[in-house]
């Protein structure tokens, strides 16, 4: 099943960046990752960088899927705001988990300083806003919940945000700590310097089967050639779940577009922007002066009626962004459409399950996917290297 559809920014302003060959001799490795998107760019150049032997597949083309509909804001808020995370998790996990999901921002940025190329990455404010007074009493109890746990927030009353960023609301949680990024670019950087590390990165290569012993696995590919594993990592979002025995993501058609360039700031500080609402709703810009608007999600059905909605989705996120900033008229270039997993409390599912002692699993649902990503990446490295992670505990599968 296709992934995305439609036009995807990313795809188009980039084009194919490099090329990488398809699988043609069979290979022993340390570590083979399944997936080439930004999960499994991840993952690898974690891994190649604490010096593990490491190979990377993918059945179609790298960064092809979700990778390239993301919109990709960086923010610690997760589909469960931290007041119910508490009351679904207790205090001790939901605090670390958004803890982790802030910090890892910062490792984002700091990553991307490391390549050639900084991806179009990007410190922003964030804001969480309240779309109508019905939202505001659990938008304030979540901004006071923030703000005892030591997250560095402010709250914004309608004037507040009329002056910040001129619109009213009833009022939102404003945050520095966010940020903005081409993932598309991030994924091609990452493989492309992993590859100069070390890293055998083979696109074009569909894994057909697998044989699991105690000692590793073997991969065989569509045309027969064999990869022999001690360890193996499934980074292929929705489609590593049919491996499993268990139900934990439900899919979800999600659009996007993006605006034609602007001449000047749309609105001050860029501060990504994003509804309390469901279906959600959310803003940021690029570093070529356009503005991303997302969401309108619903329950995926099939390929072909998730498309089918793009024109009239375009319609209605123009029309939602347009109730915030009526004086600046979008004319969209492109919009596309994706399917991407969305789990009861919000979190990732990071780790290993009993029926396959030598795989892992980084299923980065939700919001959050690339800041899981990164987490996904140190928490794999850290345990194959014989270290406790400090995310122990908190995106496993038996929560």
């Amino acid at each position: 099943m296709d992934l995305r559809s439609g036009h995807p920014y990313w795809l188009l302003r980039n084009g194919l960046p490099s090329s990488f060959p398809a699988l043609t001799k069979d290979l022993k490795c340390d570590v083979l990752v399944i997936g080439a998107g930004i999960t499994g760019a991840l993952v690898a150049f974690h891994l190649v960088e604490a010096g593990f032997s490491t190979v990377i597949t993918d059945k179609h083309g790298t960064a092809w899927g979700s990778t390239a509909a993301s919109t990709a804001l960086l923010q610690y808020d997760m589909d469960t705001p931290l007041c119910g995370l508490i009351d679904r998790l207790g205090q001790s996990r939901a605090v670390r988990a958004y803890l982790a999901s802030r910090d890892a921002i910062g490792k984002l940025h700091g990553l991307a300083k490391q390549l050639p190329d900084d991806c179009g990455f990007g410190l922003r404010p964030s804001l969480y806003v309240a779309p109508d007074a019905g939202s505001l009493d659990l938008m304030r109890r979540e901004y006071d919940t923030r703000r005892h746990y030591g997250f560095a927030v402010e709250w914004c009353s309608p004037q507040d945000l009329r002056q910040r960023v001129g619109f009213e609301r009833p009022g939102a949680i404003y945050s520095k700590e966010g940020g903005q990024v081409d993932p598309y670019r991030l994924t091609w950087q990452l493989l492309l310097e992993g590859r100069r590390k070390g890293l055998h990165v083979f696109d074009r290569t569909p894994v057909t089967e697998y044989d699991f012993t105690a000692n590793g696995v073997s991969a065989r590919t569509g045309k027969g050639r064999t990869i022999l594993a001690k360890h193996i990592i499934f980074a292929t979002g929705y489609e590593a779940t049919e491996l499993l025995d268990r139900r934990i993501v439900d899919l979800k058609s999600s659009y996007a577009l993006v605006s034609e360039p602007l001449s000047g700031t749309p609105w001050p500080d860029e501060c990504l922007i994003r509804e309390h609402a469901d279906p959600c709703l959310y803003f940021r810009t690029t570093d070529d002066h356009r503005v991303i608007i997302g969401g309108g999600d619903e329950p995926f059905r099939n390929p072909e009626k998730r498309d089918a909605l793009i024109p009239a989705k375009t319609k209605l996120l123009l029309e939602k962004f347009g109730s915030y900033f009526p004086r600046l008229p979008l004319e969209t270039a492109f919009a596309w459409a994706g399917t991407f997993g969305e789990t009861r409390d919000g979190l990732a599912s990071i780790g290993q399950v009993p029926e396959y002692p030598r795989a892992f699993f980084t299923l980065g649902f939700g919001g959050n996917g690339i800041t899981y990503s990164l987490l996904a990446a140190e928490i794999i490295r850290d345990t194959l290297q014989g270290v406790r992670s400090p995310y122990d505990g908190l995106f496993g599968f038996n929560r």
